[in-house]
């Protein structure tokens, strides 16, 4: 079940919440129902197979010529 953010204009309180299914949430300071979900970030790092953190594509690599879609396979 995700956590999402939200947020409530009567109270003017951001707040996280475990939502589950279709369920209507509620801020939980004021208790108000008719509250705005946010926008939230993505938190998440990708590893290659070695265990190195990968911050671009084979297609952006620095060889040129490169049609793999894993930089491990040529060993740059």
């Amino acid at each position: 079940m995700p956590i999402y953010e939200y947020f409530c204009d009567q109270c003017d309180k951001k707040f996280e919440l475990l939502v589950f299914g279709k369920e209507q949430p509620a801020c939980p300071t004021c208790g108000k129902a008719d509250v705005k979900r946010c926008i939230s970030a993505c938190g998440f790092v990708s590893k290659g197979g070695g265990g190195e953190t990968v911050s671009k594509s084979a297609g952006q690599s620095s060889c040129g010529g490169c049609t793999s879609t894993n930089c491990g396979s040529c060993g740059v």
